[in-house]
């Protein structure tokens, strides 16, 4: 498998694509719920930072966690740095490509006394998902069940995600995907990764590991009216605020806080990996931004239909030879 391979999967992801009804087939985003999405609703005054969600999280992906091959390609422009997080997989008190749930903590001030308030941090699901829309790739969807997806198979690592993110949640890993056998040195720079929301358990009608493990209760998950109702109902009866009902034109991920979120986010230690609690904006909702994306649509929708058959043919490949070239 090689550079002239991918043109040719190219041409011909661009010859469906120009078939009528296959632009929903090559962009999960476009698909028709059949319900109502789900979102995800943490009572903060619940959670006691245990850790357990952690845990969980990492049993379930453990499979899905990369491998990189090293040495890495040179990158061009030379500004380009490698991100290599495969020596520090151990690594829980951040976002990292091995890590894609941790506990944020802070203290403040409540009734005169202070109050140490634990966090689970991982994607926010958006309504409007930055990601997905402006991934030049075609990689990152919104899905019918509300969770927003990276396909590994197909991203070549360029970060657009986490740039427009508003909590720039994805974390890339060097050495891993397909940019490795096209253009190493141009291409992309590895495969961002973040919360899936369990996909293959939802697959499977069960609950995200991170939930079912909560020994406290603190995450529910349900439709998103539903969760956005129990957000507002129990925001009345504590005196709560509500992050993530309007935040980035909304999101799957809601969060009832006991303390006001701006002294919770003024309290956060915050940096790569670790997001911020602020009051964001609708990202899409700017007339650039939107007006990029339907222009990328088309663009992205013929770029992961040539990475898929790509990636497909390279998979056949590797087994017919009796290798792994991943």
């Amino acid at each position: 498998m090689n550079r002239r391979a991918f043109l040719t999967a190219l041409g011909t992801a661009a010859a469906g694509l120009a078939a009528p009804g296959t632009a929903a087939t090559v962009l999960a985003r476009d698909a028709k719920p059949e319900t109502e999405p789900l979102a995800t609703l943490y009572d903060l005054s619940k959670c006691v930072g245990c850790g357990a969600c952690v845990a969980a999280c990492r049993e379930a992906h453990a499979g899905a966690y990369p491998e990189p091959r090293k040495p890495f390609p040179e990158m061009s422009p030379a500004r380009v740095k490698a991100e290599d997080f495969s020596d520090a997989r151990d690594v829980d008190d951040r976002l990292t490509p091995y890590n894609w749930l941790f506990i944020q903590s802070a203290t403040v001030a409540k009734d005169g006394r202070p109050l140490t308030v634990h966090i689970p941090r991982r994607c926010m699901h958006c309504v409007h998902p930055p990601c997905a829309e402006l991934c030049p790739w075609g990689a990152a969807a919104k899905y019918p069940d509300g969770a927003v997806r990276i396909d590994t198979d197909i991203c070549l690592g360029g970060a657009k995600c986490r740039s427009v993110c508003p909590w720039q949640i994805p974390q890339r890993q060097t050495g891993v995907g397909l940019y490795l056998d096209l253009l190493p040195r141009y291409a992309g720079n590895g495969v961002m990764y973040k919360c899936d929301r369990c996909k293959d358990r939802a697959a499977k009608g069960l609950e995200p590991a991170c939930i079912e493990a909560c020994p406290q209760g603190a995450q529910t998950i349900g439709p998103r009216s539903r969760i956005v109702a129990a957000a507002r109902e129990l925001a009345r009866q504590t005196g709560g605020s509500i992050y993530g009902e309007t935040d980035n034109g909304g999101t799957n991920t809601l969060y009832v806080s006991p303390v006001p979120l701006a002294d919770l986010d003024a309290a956060l230690a915050k940096g790569p990996g670790r997001p911020g609690l602020a009051r964001t904006a609708d990202v899409m909702g700017e007339q650039a931004n939107l007006a990029g994306a339907v222009l990328l649509a088309p663009v992205a929708g013929v770029v992961a239909g040539a990475l898929k058959l790509y990636a497909r043919a390279k998979g056949r490949g590797a087994k017919e030879d009796g290798h792994d070239h991943a």
